[in-house]
């Protein structure tokens, strides 16, 4: 699927799985989260461009390699996005962070903006738009939307799980934002769930099924 990376690490998926499981705990759940999105931001940063420094070490003078440039932004789009975040600080410390609110709107399913806030230097970095669950799409495109506005460039969209609908959304209104997800499922259902799905990733995150 062309702008679509489905990382298929066997880490990845067994506990995608472990979190499609009804039983699973609030605690349970939340957890997962935080270690699948430690593991996504290690696939979706495997490009980083890369420069030579000279250091010291304990023996000697080398040449090493560091990240070049300035560091990532972490945009998680509120709440669930933010369930991605820990994990992904924990491998990028050094990271900003820009917040995005957005809420779905239950009859009409458009996304509805109550909050935002990001870092003044967007255009200079490469921004990762965090979100578990791309349906319909209608969030992720209006958070894009907004990080473009304020000047974002390079933008990258990861997702725990993705419907086909919302990829042909989000590939249609931004060709150049490439996906990364854990998995692809068949289909959203009439009131815009992903099917088979986890459910309402939010709700499950914060105990509020």
């Amino acid at each position: 699927m062309q702008g679509v990376t489905v990382v298929d690490h066997p880490l990845v998926q067994h506990k995608l799985t472990l979190m499609r499981d009804k039983q699973r705990s609030t605690k349970g759940f939340r957890q997962l989260l935080n270690e699948i999105g430690m593991l996504l931001c290690y696939e979706v940063t495997r490009d980083l461009p890369m420069e030579r420094i000279e250091i010291e070490t304990p023996l000697t003078t080398m040449e090493g390699v560091q990240i070049a440039g300035k560091k990532l932004v972490f945009a998680p789009i509120l709440r669930a996005g933010v369930g991605f975040l820990d994990g992904m600080l924990t491998l990028v410390p050094a990271a900003r962070v820009a917040h995005i609110g957005l809420y779905r709107d239950p009859e009409s399913l458009q996304a509805v903006e109550y909050y935002f806030k990001a870092p003044s230097d967007l255009a200079d970095r490469m921004v990762l738009v965090l979100d578990p669950m791309l349906a319909t799409a209608n969030s992720a495109v209006a958070a894009i939307d907004r990080l473009k506005e304020r000047g974002a460039k390079d933008l990258r969209f990861v997702c725990l799980l993705a419907a086909p609908e919302g990829i042909e959304k989000l590939r249609g209104a931004h060709p150049d934002v490439h996906i990364w997800t854990a998995a692809v499922d068949e289909r959203l259902n009439d009131h815009g769930y992903i099917v088979p799905g986890l459910g309402d990733a939010g709700d499950r995150m914060y105990g509020t099924r």
